[in-house]
């Protein structure tokens, strides 16, 4: 799909997500401006709702569970202290 709407397949991702329409916008972190120009040559791509049922469907049955393992230090489990105990410096 990527090669028919004339973008890379990051590209299409990144559209794909942008095209929910919940007000999300992936921000990809990149050090590199040409990455960062693709990236944001992203917006650019369009996508029609059977394209976006397309792109659906392709994870439907192999896409479980959580992102990462119970046993991982992540942000849900980690101890970080409240807000209100952080001092500025």
């Amino acid at each position: 799909m990527a090669m028919k709407k004339g973008c890379t397949p990051s590209q299409l991702a990144l559209a794909w997500v942008h095209h929910q329409g919940n007000g999300d916008c992936p921000i990809p972190g990149t050090t590199k401006v040409d990455n960062f120009n693709q990236n944001i040559a992203a917006l650019s791509v369009k996508l029609a709702p059977l394209e976006m049922a397309e792109l659906e469907s392709f994870g439907a049955d192999t896409v479980k569970g959580d992102r990462y393992a119970d046993d991982l230090i992540t942000w849900k489990n980690s101890d970080t202290p409240p807000l209100s105990s952080w001092k500025v410096v």
